[in-house]
């Protein structure tokens, strides 16, 4: 049975990762370890002899430069890039820019764990008097989201979004044959996962995906997953980016 095969990698570490903030649709930048880190990737579907015919990331800053890294390192430049704020990360709302332990302490790390943790519920909304309302809510980029301009998202609202995208134009060049890759945020790609897999909603709550390691699917004629995630990366490179994303959430003491 032949299969079709689809690139999935998260943007590389950010600055405000970096602080432990929680960042959202904050636009934060890919921090010099995270331009390491998309170079090594980008070397690893190189010597892999990955090509690629069509690409999709959001409109966010951290998944086009990873991008745009991962096509110049790769020598494919010239491919074409769909940005899509469908694939932006998850909006946390009023947790925006506060770091993992700033927000355990204001609310309690009981309450964060719910909110970042669960499927289907969301952080409290960003109101007009947080810091980075007008940054996110009157950036051009969205101009033409009216209703579809979330104040705050859970995984499930998250997930949701991403169908349409998928549906629509992702899924048709995947079944012309088409070589796609999907650079973009670790909760909208869990959107795409979910459709591939059918993953429960607690399979996906507990799914973590490592930043800036490229991982490979192969896919039936339904688009459906046929085999595990491939991750095309050393182990010892995943190790360090699940440890990084260890131990947050919690109030200092």
């Amino acid at each position: 049975m032949s299969t079709y095969k689809i690139i999935l990698i998260c943007h590389g570490e950010t600055c405000w990762d970096q602080q432990n903030r929680i960042c959202g649709w904050y636009d934060s930048d890919l921090c010099e370890n995270g331009i390491q880190q998309v170079k090594r990737c980008g070397q690893v579907l190189k010597e892999g002899g990955f090509e690629i015919d069509h690409t999709f990331t959001s409109v966010m800053k951290r998944a086009i430069r990873t991008l745009w890294t991962i096509l110049d390192d790769t020598n494919q430049m010239y491919v074409p890039v769909r940005r899509a704020w469908r694939l932006n990360d998850r909006h946390y709302g009023s947790l925006t820019g506060l770091t993992h332990a700033e927000a355990a302490a204001k609310y309690g790390e009981a309450q964060v764990k719910i909110w970042r943790f669960s499927y289907d519920v969301p952080p409290p909304p960003m109101e007009a008097d947080h810091e980075f309302y007008n940054v996110i809510r009157k950036d051009r980029r969205y101009s033409d989201l009216t209703e579809d301009l979330p104040s705050c998202e859970s995984l499930k609202d998250t997930v949701a979004r991403t169908l349409p995208l998928w549906n629509e134009e992702i899924a048709p060049l995947i079944k012309k044959g088409k070589r796609v890759l999907i650079v973009s945020n670790g909760n909208s790609l869990r959107g795409i996962i979910k459709h591939m897999e059918g993953l429960s909603e607690e399979a996906l709550v507990e799914l973590n995906i490592p930043k800036g390691i490229p991982i490979l699917y192969e896919l039936d004629k339904n688009l459906k997953s046929v085999k595990p995630m491939q991750i095309l990366e050393d182990k010892e490179m995943v190790r360090q980016a699940m440890e990084s994303m260890a131990g947050k959430g919690k109030a200092k003491k």
